[in-house]
């Protein structure tokens, strides 16, 4: 036996460890509870069945509740791969049984990493990386539920007072603060423009006097009060104010992201290419770990991040490409959003863009096209250890 493969089904509480070896026999099947002395135990009993043999541990989570097991097998110089829970789901039909178990998804597991070549590794986390994970996935769930208060404020309005909804946009902040105070087109219209306009100058609203005439025009419309109007306005008041607090949370988090991400060495050449700031740069870095040792070409990197088209031939159907299944979303919007961004800054990526449209390709198309070569460029950089310039530098040797 020269080597074992050791699959763990990862749980909050507790996980189920299986062991094979290379003809696909069980060694061992164990629950384990996610403690640091019973995971060590674990590791050396497992180390002690490999009897100097090398031994793959795979895992279907990279963070989270296997954390702590991660970074003791990594202490311990163990190889750890990543098996994503949707390939481990599409691979179990394969396998006798048909109950789910712990035991038997950790079985899918060991068996999957025995067989295949083309899982990735998981490496130890960059300190940095790791914070401003934490960082922006928090921000992502700060930015959710403001989406979710925002299209509930405007459902709400639209079945009390739909002319001010088609009048104001609701994620405007002076019209957040307009919402706090009045709500409906009686009190609108009792309190007239010109008291209106005073009411938000002291809160320091941006052009009161355009808002307080869109409120009152939007008044004079609707002269009929609709059924439950008290507790709908209420409602409004009370998600306006919710929404105000959320952008104040997501303003507090985009300092911590920009300041941390500021520290890390890679942040002034990721900055440098257009497009990409504090924000989608944190996220790019929280993705990688910190670093590209995991893709050792741009094709890879952009494969992980869902711009690199997978080929779908079939019998005499050749060249047929579609969005791969399996990528980092988050990867994919910090490259699509530059991308966006990039259009109306760069001229490189005007031109690119342009010609692409020109070729016939749709906008999405184009802008995808672009997201791709800019993988390239920005790999190249980060390998160079040097930032983005407009005009490229020289060839050596020129």
């Amino acid at each position: 036996m020269n080597r074992i493969w050791a699959g763990t089904d990862c749980g909050k509480n507790h996980h189920h460890c299986l062991v094979l070896n290379t003809e696909g026999d069980t060694l061992l099947s164990r629950r384990v509870a996610n403690d640091e002395p019973e995971l060590l135990e674990l590791i050396g009993d497992v180390l002690d069945l490999a009897d100097g043999a090398h031994v793959t541990w795979a895992m279907d989570m990279t963070g989270g509740e296997p954390a702590l097991l991660i970074e003791l097998l990594i202490a311990h110089g163990q190889e750890l791969v990543y098996i994503p829970g949707i390939a481990v789901n599409r691979a179990t039909d394969s396998y006798r049984g048909e109950g789910k178990t712990d035991a038997r998804d950790a079985k899918v597991i060991a068996d999957q990493a025995r067989m295949r070549r083309d899982l990735q590794p998981i490496r130890a986390g960059d300190e940095a990386a790791i914070e401003l994970r934490l960082l922006t996935e928090r921000r992502s769930d700060l930015v959710e539920d403001r989406t979710r208060a925002l299209n509930r404020l405007k459902s709400l309005l639209n079945g009390m007072f739909p002319a001010l909804e088609r009048a104001l946009d609701v994620s405007r902040v002076g019209v957040l603060v307009f919402l706090t105070g009045y709500q409906s087109p009686a009190v609108i219209r009792r309190a007239g423009q010109r008291h209106l306009t005073t009411w938000l100058r002291n809160r320091r609203v941006y052009r009161p006097e355009a808002l307080a005439a869109k409120a009152v025009e939007a008044a004079e419309r609707q002269h009929t009060a609709v059924a439950g109007e008290k507790a709908i306005s209420e409602m409004v008041h009370t998600l306006a104010r919710e929404v105000m607090t959320l952008n104040e949370k997501i303003t507090e988090v985009d300092k911590l992201i920009e300041g941390r991400f500021r520290e890390h060495e890679l942040a002034d050449v990721i900055t440098s290419m257009p497009g990409i700031g504090a924000v989608l740069g944190a996220e790019l870095l929280a993705a990688t770990g910190g670093s590209m040792d995991a893709f050792p070409t741009p094709d890879r990197l952009a494969a992980f991040a869902g711009v690199a088209p997978a080929p779908r031939d079939s019998g005499q159907v050749s060249g047929n490409l579609h969005r791969p299944r399996r990528y980092h979303r988050r990867m994919q919007r910090v490259f699509y959003q530059s991308a966006l961004v990039s259009i109306r800054c760069d001229p490189n990526s005007r031109r690119f863009y342009d010609r692409k449209r020109a070729e016939g390709k749709r906008h999405i198309q184009a802008v995808l096209a672009l997201a791709r070569r800019r993988v390239n460029v920005l790999w190249a950089l980060i390998r160079d250890r040097r930032c983005y310039t407009v005009t490229p530098p020289a060839a050596r040797g020129a």
